[in-house]
């Protein structure tokens, strides 16, 4: 099997409100910072290679601030989608990994942020009232039926709603699993799944 050497990222502009989207080789990407500027020259997304390590400083259209955040290296050469959230809104404001999961995963985002224009001037606690009443309901199906656990063993949780998302919790090593409650993409997604893996500290 050929190693990928490519990877895709994205984000959305604060000014514009366009897509960004971009394919870099990681060769370049270890070599040195990288820069991926928006074409409205207004905000840029870098990315540079630690030991170890990858840290991103992610400009974020939903609370106007700029997120860093990291990776593990591995994680970011190898997953096909890492997605990289702002916390006070609960949406994803960054992704990196293959050219189909990243171009979808910000179609979505996309299809989320028309929702919150749309909806700007109503102050609901939730992004979609009714996507989030079907996603917890789904959450809800699958509990009953003993299918949410940790990879650390544990089938001790709790959670947490946003207002676009629910976060699941392990409340034995503190694991966290996001679950998109957005849009009926979202619906669609949650009600494929007959079980749920917070993907904590695995025992071995």
């Amino acid at each position: 099997m050929v190693q990928e050497t490519k990877r895709f990222l994205s984000y959305i502009c604060p000014n514009c409100l366009q897509s960004v989207i971009v394919e870099r080789d990681l060769f370049s990407l270890a070599a040195q910072p990288a820069h991926i500027k928006c074409p409205c020259g207004k905000s840029e997304l870098l990315v540079e290679f630690l030991p170890n390590r990858v840290r991103l400083k992610v400009p974020c259209l939903f609370c106007g601030r700029e997120h860093e955040v990291s990776c593990s290296s591995q994680a970011f050469i190898r997953e096909k989608a890492l997605a990289f959230s702002c916390a006070q809104s609960g949406l994803d404001c960054c992704y990196v990994g293959e050219e189909g999961p990243v171009y979808a995963a910000t179609a979505r985002l996309e299809q989320a942020v028309d929702k919150l224009g749309e909806d700007a001037a109503k102050d609901g606690a939730f992004l979609d009232p009714l996507v989030m009443e079907e996603v917890l309901g789904e959450i809800r199906d699958i509990a009953k039926r003993g299918g949410i656990a940790c990879a650390c063993g544990s089938k001790k949780w709790t959670f947490r709603v946003n207002f676009s998302s629910v976060d699941l919790i392990c409340q034995d090593c503190g694991a966290e699993m996001r679950i998109p409650a957005a849009t009926a993409d979202d619906i669609d997604d949650i009600c494929c799944k007959t079980t749920l893996l917070i993907r904590g500290k695995e025992t071995t």
